[in-house]
């Protein structure tokens, strides 16, 4: 188990404590943006920091699965950025060929 160690414990879990505070700043700054790019910059930054909370969890406890559900969160909070990116540049998600 990597955390069995004093070193390796006491920097996983500082880690984790100095993620957790980015994410309550992400938090804040997601509910007071002054624009709407800002707050999806901010939701991006919390789905980033999900992950290395995952990937920080997984190192603690010393189980593979949360590095798999990692990276699925890594694909999906990139996914979501990507289509709110396109829904604030544009106004419309899904434009069929023939509207244009």
């Amino acid at each position: 188990m990597v955390a069995e160690t004093g070193l390796a414990a006491t920097v996983i879990d500082a880690a984790l404590v100095v993620v957790a505070g980015l994410c309550l700043l992400c938090g804040y700054r997601v509910i007071s943006g002054p624009t709407v790019p800002d707050r999806v910059v901010a939701l991006d930054a919390i789905a980033t920091n999900v992950v290395a909370v995952a990937v920080l969890f997984a190192l603690k406890t010393d189980r593979g699965l949360f590095v798999s559900v990692s990276l699925v969160l890594a694909i999906i909070g990139f996914l979501s950025t990507v289509t709110v990116a396109k829904y604030v540049t544009e106004g419309d998600i899904i434009t069929r060929g023939d509207e244009l």
